[in-house]
C-alpha cells in the first residue's frame, strides 16, 4: 500500500510538472504573489509523502523556476530602466515636496503650542500675581528657562541670521550643531517633548530654506566653476543629491548655450576654424561636467545614467548644429578637404572623453555619415566627370607626370613610369581624394566606402579605355563614350593598356595605403601610426586590390579580341580564316610551296611589333608583356577551336579536308607553337589547344577513308619549315644561291617561292 501510494504521489507530481510546464511563467508564479501564501505550508504539502528522489526533483524545479523568475526580473528591468530613472527622479520631487508639507505642519503645530504656553502662563502670573515678590518671581522664570533652552533660543536667532547673510559653510555647520544637540536632547531628555519638536521642526525648516538658497545659486549663469561646485557639494550633504546633480548638469546646459550663442555672433563664417572652437567648446564642457558629477556623486550608477544621457544630447545637439551651418554647405560643394578637417577635429576632442567613460563616438557617426557620404560621392563623380573629359582629347602618348601638385608632392610618381595625360590627373585626383579621405576614415572608419568608391570610378575609367579601342562594342552601345578620342595605332592602343596597368598595380594602391595599409610590398608607403599587422594582411584588402586587377583584364582582353577580329575578319566582315583554304588546295594537281598561310604570317607580324612596343613600355613587368602576347594568340587560336561552322565544313561538308589541306593546316598550327615558344608566350593551355586541333583535323581526314600519316611528312619536316619562314619574316634567312641543301626539299621550295615573291 505505501509502494502504491507513493507511486500515485510520484505520478501526481510528474502530472502537475507537465501541467506547469505549458503554463506561463506569469502563471506558475501567481501562488507565490498571493497575501496569504506560506512557505512552509507549501513546503510541507509538496513534500509529506515524498521519498528522496521526489524531494531532490522538486528543488530542481523550484531552482529552475527561481532562475527563470530572475531572468524575468532583469529583462523587465532593462526594458522598463529609462521609466525606472524617471520614477525615480519623481518620487525624489515628491519626497521633497512632502518634506515641505511636514515642515510647515510642525511649524504651524510648535505655534499652536506656543500660544497655548503663552496663555497659560500669562494666566498663572494673574492668579498668583498677588500671592509671590518679586524674588520669587525671578527664581520662577531661572528654573523655566534652563541652560540647552536659551541655547535653543539662540540657536534660532544665530540660524537665521546666517541664512540671511547667505553664509554656507556656517549655516551648515550650524544645522549640523542643531542636530546634535536635539539628538542629545532627546537621549538625555533635557528639552520637554514640546521644545524638542519644535527645534526638529526648526532645524528642518532652515534646511530646506539653505537648500532652495543653494539650488538658486547653482541655477544662476554668473556663478563660477568654483562656487558652482561648492554649491553643489553643499546641496548633496543636505541629503538632496539628486536635486544637486540635475541642477549641475542644467546649469552647464545653461552656460554651453550661452557660449554657443557668443559664439556664433562673433563668427562671419562657418568654416574649419569654427568648427574647431565650437568642438572645443562643447566637448570641454562636457569633460568639466563629468568631472564635477564625478566629484559630486562619485560613481553611483543612476546618476552616471543621467550623465550619459545629459551628455549624448549635448553632442546630438552639437552635431546637428555642425551638419547645419559647416557640413551641408561642404558637401553639396564637394569640399572634401573641409568635410574631413572638421570631423578629425570633433574626433580628437570626442576621444579625449573616452578615459572618462563617455563614447560619444557613435553619437557623431550616426550624424555626421549622411553627409559624408554625399561629400565622397560628389567628389568621385567629379572624378569620373574630368576622366570623361580629359580622355577626349588625350592622344594617348605617354609622357613623365608633372610636378608640382597636391598629390604628386604628397605621393610622387616613381622616375620610370610614364602615363597619358588622362591617367596623369585620374591619379592626382585618385591621391587628393584619398588624402583627404584619410582622415575621415580614421574617425568615422570609412575605408569601405572610399575604397569602393575608388574601385568605382577606376572601373569607368577603364571603361573610357576600352570604349577608345577602334571598333569596340561599347562604343556604339552607350552614346556618353563616343566622345573618347580613338587610339588608331598598336603604339597608342598599348598604351591603354599601360595607363590601367600602372594605376591598379603601384599608384593607387600606393595612395590608398592611407587608409588599407598593405603589408610587405617594396613600393608601398608606411602603415599609419596604429595599424595593426593583421589588419595589414586581411583577406579584403588583397580582394580589393584583386577587383583592380580584373578591371585590368577587362581591358587587356578587349585588346586582344579586337586585334583578333583584325586578323579573321575583312573590313566588310566577311571571314578571312575559313576552312575553304585548306579545303580548296586539294583542288589543285601541282604540288604547293609549302609557307605558312597569309593570316598566321599576319599574326607573326602582328605579335613581332606589338613585343617590341611591350618591351618599351613594360619596363619591368615583363610578365605582363608576355600575358598580353599569351592571351592574343590564344584569342586567335581559340577562335578555331570553338568556330562550329569552320569545322563542320572541314568534317561533313561536301569537299571534305584532303591530304593537301591537313597537311598545310599541320604546318600553320606548327608554326604558331614555333614562335610561341621561341617568343616565350607559349601557354600550356595554348600547347594543348593546338595539339587538339591538329587530332581532330587527322581525325577529319582520316573519316573519308585515307591514311593521313602516309601523306603527312615527318614532324621535323614542319618545324624545319616553321624555322625557316620565321628567319625569312624577320629579315634573317638568306637561302638564296647556297648549295648546302636539296633543292627539291620541301623547305628550299618554299624559300625560294617567298623570295621571289
Amino acid at each position: 500500500m505505501e509502494a502504491r501510494a507513493r507511486g500515485s504521489m510520484s505520478s501526481s507530481i510528474g502530472d502537475s510538472a507537465e501541467l506547469e510546464a505549458n503554463l506561463t511563467l506569469s502563471d506558475r508564479l501567481k501562488v507565490f504573489k498571493g497575501s496569504t501564501f506560506d512557505p512552509e505550508a507549501y513546503v510541507t504539502s509538496k513534500c509529506q509523502h515524498m521519498n528522496e528522489k521526489e524531494t531532490k526533483h522538486l528543488t530542481s524545479y523550484l531552482v529552475e523556476l527561481k532562475k527563470a523568475s530572475a531572468e524575468e526580473m532583469r529583462k523587465s528591468v532593462y526594458a522598463n530602466y529609462a521609466a525606472f530613472i524617471k520614477t525615480s527622479k519623481e518620487i525624489s520631487a515628491l519626497e521633497g515636496q512632502l518634506l515641505s508639507m511636514r515642515n510647515l505642519l510642525s511649524a504651524q503645530a510648535a505655534l499652536v503650542h506656543g500660544l497655548a504656553d503663552g496663555v497659560h502662563i500669562s494666566s498663572l502670573c494673574a492668579d498668583d500675581a498677588d500671592d509671590l515678590t518679586d524674588q520669587e518671581l525671578y527664581n520662577m522664570e531661572s528654573k523655566q528657562l534652563s541652560k540647552i533652552e536659551t541655547w535653543v533660543v539662540e540657536f534660532f536667532d544665530r540660524l537665521e541670521v546666517l541664512l540671511a547673510e547667505k553664509r554656507v559653510d556656517e549655516s551648515m555647520a550650524a544645522l549640523e550643531e542643531g542636530r546634535r544637540v536635539a539628538m542629545e536632547a532627546q537621549e538625555q531628555r533635557t528639552l520637554s517633548p514640546d521644545t524638542l519638536l519644535s527645534l526638529n521642526n526648526e532645524i528642518k525648516a532652515k534646511r530646506q530654506e539653505l537648500a532652495d538658497q543653494l539650488a538658486e545659486a547653482i541655477s544662476q549663469p554668473s556663478t563660477r566653476a568654483g562656487e558652482l561646485r561648492a554649491a553643489v557639494l553643499a546641496l548633496k550633504k543636505l541629503g538632496d543629491g539628486s536635486r544637486a546633480h540635475t541642477l549641475l548638469l542644467r546649469s552647464y546646459d545653461k552656460r554651453l548655450q550661452a557660449n554657443i550663442q557668443s559664439l556664433r555672433g562673433s563668427n562671419t563664417s562657418y568654416g574649419v576654424a569654427f568648427a574647431a572652437a565650437l568642438s572645443q567648446l562643447v566637448f570641454s564642457t562636457i569633460a568639466q561636467a563629468a568631472s564635477d558629477s564625478l566629484a559630486v556623486v562619485g560613481e553611483d550608477p543612476s546618476y552616471s545614467s543621467e550623465l550619459v544621457t545629459w551628455a549624448v544630447k549635448q553632442a546630438e545637439s552639437f552635431a546637428l548644429l555642425l551638419k547645419r551651418h559647416t557640413l551641408a554647405s561642404s558637401a553639396a560643394a564637394g569640399s572634401l578637404r573641409v568635410t574631413a578637417e572638421c570631423i578629425q577635429l570633433c574626433a580628437t576632442h570626442c576621444s579625449s572623453l573616452e578615459s572618462r567613460g563617455l563614447a560619444l563616438s557613435p553619437v557623431l557617426l550616426k550624424h555626421f555619415r549622411p553627409g559624408v557620404e554625399q561629400a565622397l560621392t560628389g567628389n568621385l563623380k567629379r572624378i569620373e566627370q574630368s576622366s570623361a573629359a580629359l580622355a577626349a582629347s588625350d592622344d594617348w602618348s605617354l609622357a613623365y607626370s608633372p610636378t608640382g601638385s597636391r598629390a604628386s608632392s604628397s605621393t610622387p610618381i616613381a622616375p620610370h613610369l610614364k602615363l597619358s595625360i588622362s591617367a596623369q590627373r585620374f591619379n592626382s585626383m585618385v591621391q587628393e581624394f584619398l588624402e583627404d579621405a584619410g582622415p575621415l576614415d580614421e574617425a568615422l572608419q570609412l575605408d569601405g566606402i572610399a575604397l569602393d568608391g575608388v574601385l568605382q570610378v577606376f572601373n569607368a575609367y577603364v571603361d573610357l579605355l576600352i570604349n577608345a579601342l577602334p571598333g569596340s562594342a561599347e562604343n556604339e552601345e552607350n552614346p556618353v563614350h563616343r566622345i573618347v578620342k580613338i587610339a588608331e595605332t598598336e603604339s597608342q592602343q598599348t598604351a591603354l593598356l599601360v595607363n590601367a596597368l600602372l594605376l591598379a598595380d603601384e599608384l593607387i594602391p600606393r595612395s590608398a595605403s592611407r587608409i588599407l595599409p598593405q603589408g610587405g610590398g617594396t613600393n608601398q608607403s608606411t602603415p599609419r601610426r596604429g595599424a595593426s599587422s593583421d589588419r595589414q594582411n586581411r583577406p579584403e584588402q588583397r580582394e580589393w586590390k584583386k577587383k583592380l586587377q580584373r578591371s585590368v583584364d577587362r581591358l587587356r582582353d578587349s585588346f586582344c579580341r579586337q586585334h583578333a577580329l583584325e586578323l579573321i575578319f575583312t573590313e566588310e566582315g566577311e571571314v578571312r580564316l575559313s576552312s575553304e583554304i585548306y579545303i580548296l588546295m586539294d583542288e589543285t594537281t601541282e604540288e604547293p610551296e609549302w609557307f605558312p598561310s597569309p593570316i598566321f604570317q599576319e599574326l607573326f607580324a602582328k605579335l613581332t611589333r606589338i613585343a617590341m612596343i611591350v618591351s618599351d613600355m613594360f619596363v619591368g613587368r615583363e610578365r605582363f608583356a608576355t600575358i598580353l602576347l599569351m592571351r592574343l594568340t590564344e584569342t586567335v587560336i581559340l577562335w578555331i577551336s570553338d568556330d562550329q561552322s569552320f569545322w563542320e565544313e572541314m568534317e561533313t561538308g561536301e569537299k571534305p579536308l584532303g591530304p593537301l589541306g591537313l597537311q598545310q593546316f599541320y604546318l600553320d598550327m606548327e608554326f604558331v607553337m614555333i614562335f610561341a615558344s621561341q617568343g616565350r608566350y607559349l601557354s600550356r593551355n595554348l600547347h594543348q589547344v593546338i595539339k587538339n586541333i591538329i587530332a581532330r583535323a587527322i581525325e577529319a581526314v582520316s573519316a573519308t577513308g585515307l591514311d593521313p600519316y602516309t601523306t603527312l611528312p615527318e614532324e621535323e619536316w614542319f618545324a624545319e619549315v616553321a624555322q625557316i619562314a620565321i628567319k625569312m619574316l624577320t629579315g634573317k634567312g638568306n637561302f638564296g644561291g647556297h648549295g648546302e641543301r636539296d633543292v627539291t626539299s620541301p623547305s628550299v621550295s618554299s624559300a625560294k617561292s617567298y623570295t621571289s615573291n
